[in-house]
């Protein structure tokens, strides 16, 4: 029988994630252009993304998986990892303006690339906590609706958030001043808290356990699934690396004088349909998953993945763009949303912390490096090397993403899609 997540501790998850993405909307959706204008160098100021990814990679899968399911740590990793966050955020600022006072603009965007990449090595342990406490208070029978409900919050706290990063950033003043460095303090602080108020609501993990164990008999799971896990994770990361390698080309895809020629409004409105269609998305896919099977759900996402880079380059106008990438937002929380899942069920309760951290990784590698090592120099070598217009040479990375994907999806099929369905 399922085991109901109780409605206080759902509030407090709720307002975790909630505060969470509102505090990246806040302080991520102008920080590139905040380095640009301090580094005047747009290949180092990528190197924020990316070098966050790696120093989060190792210290999810050297340390802290480890110690989560050594310990049974959950909550407390959570806890942690907020609250260095709340104490390095802190000092990133004072070391940073520091260096602004005597002009030294690059090396202080330098130290905040620096410095939120060695946060991240630590504040990793808060994604490895958080992912085994969700899927401890959930069952396979609800976890894809629990998921799909969380990421809708996610994304209504990232809309709300990216609204006020309008009004703090101030062509930068917001930063030099710390206004949104303290309001993002705040909001660690107040996550880490909510999270400690969680941890004395909970039961303790040998009890949760039991119930896992007993629900994977139920559904017919061996403890053992890693073989599965493992192929999943290698044809996710081949469709991750496809499908975000042409994030940054598409936002100057938009902007090309002889394509769509998208005004900042134009852009606006084409960027929230795909996070609008992703938030009704995170809703009906997680219900959907519980009703027609995780795999099933995971191929139309992976399908639509596939399909939507393909016809970028025909849309005729802005309206038709928009229709276009908001199914491109179906696609990508589709498989965010049910791929969570899909991993909580088939990973066995005492590999949690080491397995869901390969998985953080994988979901990780859309933050940067896709585009830096793929999408970009795919673009600039027909431009440069075979004096591709940029319009045609965007196009042709589109298709070669809708490629990468659908090897990715191939394999999906033959390794996972085509085997007994023990998920669903």
């Amino acid at each position: 029988m399922d085991r109901p997540v109780q409605k206080s501790t759902f509030l407090n998850l709720s307002l975790f994630q909630f505060l969470s993405f509102v505090r990246r909307g806040v302080f991520y959706t102008f920080m590139i252009n905040y380095l640009f204008d301090l580094m005047q160098t747009v290949t180092l100021t990528t190197l924020l993304g990316t070098l966050d990814m790696v120093t989060s990679a190792l210290g999810q899968n050297l340390l802290w998986g480890k110690i989560s399911d050594r310990y049974n740590l959950r909550t407390k990793l959570i806890i942690t990892g907020e609250s260095i966050a709340a104490i390095t955020y802190f000092f990133v600022f004072l070391i940073h303006k520091s260096l602004l006072d005597v002009q030294a603009n690059f090396t202080a965007g330098l130290s905040i690339i620096l410095g939120l990449s060695l946060l991240e090595f630590f504040w990793s342990m808060s994604d490895v906590g958080w992912a085994g406490l969700l899927t401890n208070i959930t069952t396979n029978k609800t976890r894809g609706r629990i998921v799909g409900l969380l990421n809708f919050i996610a994304s209504l706290g990232r809309m709300i958030g990216i609204s006020f990063a309008g009004f703090l950033y101030n062509n930068g003043e917001g930063f030099r001043q710390g206004t949104i460095f303290y309001i993002v303090i705040a909001m660690l602080l107040s996550s880490a808290t909510l999270m400690w108020i969680t941890s004395k609501s909970e039961p303790s993990e040998a009890g949760t356990e039991k119930i896992v164990e007993r629900n994977d008999v139920e559904t017919g799971f061996a403890r053992d699934n890693e073989e599965i896990y493992k192929w999943f994770l290698v044809s996710l990361v081949i469709v991750v690396i496809g499908a975000a390698c042409i994030n940054q080309v598409f936002l100057l895809f938009l902007k090309l004088k002889h394509g769509l020629n998208a005004s900042d409004p134009e852009m606006s409105l084409i960027l929230t349909a795909w996070t609008l269609s992703g938030m009704l998305t995170s809703l009906f896919s997680g219900w959907l998953a519980d009703r027609i099977g995780r795999i099933n759900t995971l191929l139309i996402g992976l399908i639509l993945a596939i399909l939507t880079p393909l016809f970028y380059g025909s849309a005729i106008n802005v309206l038709a763009m928009t229709l276009i990438y908001a199914l491109n937002g179906v696609a990508f929380w589709a498989i965010q949303t049910v791929g969570f899942a899909f991993a909580g069920d088939v990973i066995p309760q005492g590999k949690r912390g080491r397995l869901f951290s390969r998985y953080n990784t994988v979901m990780a590698l859309g933050w940067g490096p896709a585009g830096l090592l793929i999408g970009g120099p795919l673009a600039d070598v027909q431009i440069n090397n075979f004096g591709v217009t940029p319009y045609t040479a965007y196009v042709n990375t589109f298709y070669a993403s809708s490629i990468i994907v659908t090897l990715g999806t191939i394999l999906f099929v033959a390794k996972i899609a085509k085997t007994k369905n023990r998920g669903d």
